[in-house]
C-alpha cells in the first residue's frame, strides 16, 4: 500500500497586523518617500499574502512629521498630532498604490473623515475585507491626538483577531538592552516579556501600546526590515526578538475570543 501523503504544517499565522515606521519607506533619503524602496516593500509583502495571510498594516509619519517633534518645536500638540494623522494618511495611500501596482486588492481605512480618499474605519468591515483577501491599511492612528502609531497598531491588531504584531525596524535586528548604535557592548534579546520592556525602559512601542498588549496576550515580533524577513516570520522562522506574555487562565483579557478558530468563511 502506497504511503500516505504527508499534511502539509501549518502556517504558524493566519491573520497578523505589520507596523511600518515612517522612516521605513525614506529608503536611502533624509526624508521624504523612495519610490523603489516602496515597491520592494509592496513586492514582499504581496508574496507573503500570496500564502493565504490576511494582512493589515499600520505605517507611521516619521518621514513626514512627527506629532511629538512637531510639539517640542512649539506646535499647540494636539495639532502636532492632527497633522501627524494626516501624513500616515499620505504614506498609506503611496503604499496602497504600490501594492496595487503589485496586483494586490487593497483598502485604507482611516481612522479621521476623508471620504474622498480612503473608507472610514469600522471593525467589522476591517475583518471582512481581510476575509476577501484584501490587504488592509489603517491610517490616521486613532484618530485621537496624545496616541502614537504603536497604540494604533495594538489597538487594530486586537480588534481584527490578529494573531502577533509584525514590528519592523530600520537598522536594528531586534531588541537590545542599550541602543546597538551606541553602545557597542549592547546585548541582543531574543525573548522578553512585555512587562520586562516596560520596565527596561527599552524603545520597542510606546508605554501604552505595550500595556495593550501585554494585558490581552498579544505577541510582538521585532525584527529589521530586511528583504525576505517578513517571509521568514510568517513560515515560522526565528528572526529578531519576540515579546510575548502567557496569560493566565481564565483571564478576562484573554485573547481566546480574538484568537477562536474562526467560522468557515464564505465565497469571496
Amino acid at each position: 500500500m502506497a504511503s500516505a501523503t504527508p499534511l502539509p504544517r501549518p502556517a504558524p499565522f493566519e491573520r497578523v497586523l505589520l507596523k511600518l515606521s515612517g522612516e521605513a519607506l525614506m529608503g536611502g533619503r533624509d526624508h521624504g518617500i523612495d519610490p523603489d524602496r516602496i515597491d520592494a516593500l509592496a513586492r514582499e509583502i504581496v508574496e507573503t499574502q500570496a500564502g493565504g495571510l490576511e494582512i493589515a498594516l499600520v505605517i507611521g509619519a516619521g518621514n513626514i512629521v512627527r506629532g511629538i517633534d512637531a510639539a517640542a518645536a512649539g506646535m499647540d500638540r494636539a495639532t502636532a498630532d492632527y497633522a501627524g494623522m494626516l501624513a500616515t494618511l499620505l504614506n498609506s495611500l503611496a503604499v496602497q498604490d504600490a501594492l496595487e501596482r503589485h496586483d494586490a486588492q487593497t483598502r485604507v481605512l482611516s481612522a479621521i473623515t476623508v471620504a474622498e480618499v480612503a473608507e472610514p474605519y469600522i471593525r467589522r468591515r476591517a475583518i471582512r475585507h481581510l476575509e476577501k483577501g484584501r490587504i488592509v491599511i489603517f491610517a490616521a492612528g486613532t484618530g485621537n491626538p496624545f496616541f502614537t502609531t504603536d497604540t494604533a497598531a495594538a489597538l487594530r491588531a486586537l480588534e481584527i483577531g490578529a494573531e502577533a504584531i509584525l514590528m519592523a525596524k530600520n537598522g536594528v535586528d531586534g531588541v537590545y538592552d542599550g541602543d546597538p548604535q551606541v553602545d557597542p557592548k549592547a546585548e541582543f534579546l531574543p525573548e522578553l516579556t512585555h512587562l520586562e520592556a516596560i520596565e527596561r525602559g527599552l524603545r520597542v512601542m510606546d508605554t501604552t501600546a505595550l500595556s495593550l498588549c501585554m494585558d490581552n496576550g498579544l505577541p510582538i515580533y521585532v525584527f529589521e526590515l530586511r528583504e525576505g524577513n517578513i517571509k521568514r516570520i510568517v513560515a515560522g522562522e526565528r528572526v529578531g526578538t519576540i515579546i510575548s506574555t502567557a496569560l493566565k487562565a481564565g483571564s478576562g483579557a484573554s485573547r481566546a475570543d480574538a484568537a477562536r478558530p474562526r467560522p468557515e468563511r464564505r465565497a469571496k
